[in-house]
């Protein structure tokens, strides 16, 4: 039902792009809401196996004609079948050094211009050059910005998507950071392009998070489009929006949301976000080092001796959650009390400060209103999903209710929206999305069916039933939850009876012990053995050991029994 590009066999040097890096240029470069027709032409110099170019060309309302170069021979095949893959057959994947020998031109024998371009290259290329004079190129490409360090190559292949470029074309790259800062010619190169006007935006990712490299990367965004008038450039530090995976980092939907939203909307968030002016660029002779226009550092907890010496709480601290006390106001005042000018004291006792908060009106009032606001959402959102009908479309249909409920959560006090957004997310991910696309398939239609697997003596045997769209554990919930509570408690009480056999057995296992005389500890042998010193005053001790072992055996036993034969066993096993 769904179908996701491969990245391998990449060109050395050259790093896979993850699908989350991919969105964020799809949606950055504007391709999803611009006037595209099948005419509309997207670029990718360093093509790989094309799942960047197939994620922008997703993003656009028409079928937009693809055009890519890779280098290495097996990955521009796999490109070709990918294309073919995803319903672009007609998309023109060529085999090739993009910088040496560029394959799509004009009838001049010029670069042939796009309307979009993007690439992930071959991060700090040394070996760019081979094969070209770059003072001489025969397509201009260095002539007016300067040529690139013999051993740097990422500025080639940014003045190659600026040369291929439409007047009023659109582009993105992904580079090191390096080239925000490096000097000499890379220095001058980014003088020129600022100057131009060329470079609309940068985003900072975060380290760790492209398979082959931990180091950091940015997105150099191109606009050529009314470049003469650009004052500023849009930055952004993404690089504290992430979530650990195994060894790499990743980008979560909430984060990739934050990022677009911020960019496409130029909207300025401290420590994030912010339009740097030209001027200010220059005053820092051209480097666009996000650092040092962003401060992205959270601020140092401050000790405070005084507090420390003399007791109090300082009142900066408690001034500092200030958008607490704007929901819930009266709070303030019965959680503290006043000490010394500058410090506040508990006003309840220090163990009661969750029951106080939680207890308070005004919290109960908000809490109430926040489960309202999500009840509205909740009951506009099932009417729309218990109407779906086969053939509709689950992406569409989860960027719709995803976009509504960042809309509906949007103001809201004490609520970060896009961590609303995420939860909703991730249940797409682990639970709704395989309901989606088996209705838009089949429909409404649970079909149950049986699970057939055959035992060691190869004989099949019944399982009981599955479904797909109406799984056990939901009827069990919904029917049987009752039985399901007792057979909770029946599982407790068989763990509990359990450890204590198993307690029992290794504290008299020993040498000396109760059970040592047993070859194998089990109700026959243990029962035989209370037969043999039944008589024997002296083994006392012994027998009530072995007395204490079969009454948990038994309980244990009654306990399997109940289990076995609990109802709601035979009765979901036997639905269908």
């Amino acid at each position: 039902m769904r179908h996701f590009a491969t990245e391998s066999g990449k060109s050395k040097g050259q790093f896979y792009t993850p699908a989350e890096v991919s969105r964020i240029m799809a949606k950055i470069i504007g391709i999803h809401d611009a006037a595209t027709t099948n005419n509309t032409t997207v670029y990718d110099p360093t093509c790989g196996s094309g799942s960047l170019l197939l994620k922008v060309g997703a993003e656009a309302q028409a079928n937009v004609t693809l055009y890519g170069q890779e280098k290495d021979a097996a990955t521009s095949g796999l490109a070709r079948m990918n294309m073919i893959l995803h319903n672009n057959p007609t998309a023109d994947i060529r085999q090739g050094n993009t910088l040496a020998n560029p394959l799509f031109m004009t009838e001049d024998g010029d670069l042939k211009t796009f309307d979009y371009v993007v690439a992930n290259p071959p991060f700090s290329d040394k070996s760019w050059s081979k094969g070209i004079d770059p003072l001489n190129d025969p397509y201009g490409r260095f002539k007016h910005f300067g040529v690139p360090p013999a051993k740097q190559g990422d500025y080639a292949y940014l003045l190659h998507i600026v040369r291929s470029l439409k007047s009023n074309g659109k582009g993105a790259i992904i580079l090191p950071h390096g080239v925000l800062f490096r000097g000499n010619a890379e220095a001058e190169i980014r003088c020129k392009l600022i100057r131009k006007g060329y470079i609309q935006g940068i985003i900072g990712l975060p380290a760790n998070l492209f398979y082959g490299t931990g180091i950091p990367a940015c997105i150099i965004v191109i606009d050529k489009k009314e470049s003469h008038t650009r004052k500023g450039i849009f930055m952004i530090d993404a690089s504290t929006g992430y979530m650990k995976d195994r060894p790499k980092n990743r980008l979560r939907d909430m984060d990739l949301h934050k990022i677009v939203d911020v960019f496409t909307r130029q909207l300025e968030i401290p420590k994030y976000s912010r339009m740097v002016g030209i001027a200010e660029i220059e005053k820092n002779d051209f480097n666009l080092n996000l650092p040092r226009y962003i401060d992205n550092q959270e601020p140092e907890d401050i000790q405070d001796i005084e507090g420390h010496l003399r007791g109090g709480i300082p009142a900066a601290d408690v001034d500092a959650l200030q958008p607490y006390w704007d929901v819930c106001p009266e709070l303030r005042q019965a959680l503290f009390k006043a000490n010394r000018p500058g410090y506040l004291d508990l006003a309840i006792p220090k163990e009661t400060i969750k029951s106080t908060i939680y207890n308070h009106s005004e919290f109960v009032t908000f809490i109430e209103s926040m489960n309202s606001l999500f009840a509205d959402w909740q009951q506009s959102t099932a009417l729309r999903l218990k109407n779906l009908q086969p053939g509709f479309h689950p992406k569409a249909l989860i960027q719709e209710l995803a976009e509504e409920l960042l809309t509906h959560y949007t103001g809201k006090p004490l609520i970060y929206k896009y961590h609303v957004y995420q939860h909703l997310l991730d249940y797409w991910t682990n639970t709704m999305q395989d309901d989606c696309y088996l209705i838009t398939s089949d429909g409404w239609k649970a079909e149950n069916y049986r699970v057939l697997v055959k035992n060691n003596k190869g004989k099949e045997v019944d399982k009981g039933w599955a479904c797909d769209l109406v799984p056990k554990a939901l009827i069990v919930d919904r029917y049987f939850a009752k039985y399901e509570n007792l057979i909770t408690e029946l599982e407790a009480e068989q763990e509990s009876v359990t450890a204590k056999l198993a307690e029992l057995e290794e504290e008299h296992g020993g040498a000396e012990g109760a059970f040592s005389a047993l070859d194998k500890v089990n109700k026959a042998n243990v029962t035989a053995r209370l037969k043999e010193i039944k008589s024997d005053k002296a083994a006392k001790e012994e027998a009530d050991i072995l007395k204490e072992w079969l009454k948990h055996s038994a309980e244990e036993a009654e306990i399997k029994k109940l289990l076995h034969y609990c109802p709601i066993i035979s009765q979901i096993n036997s639905i269908g």
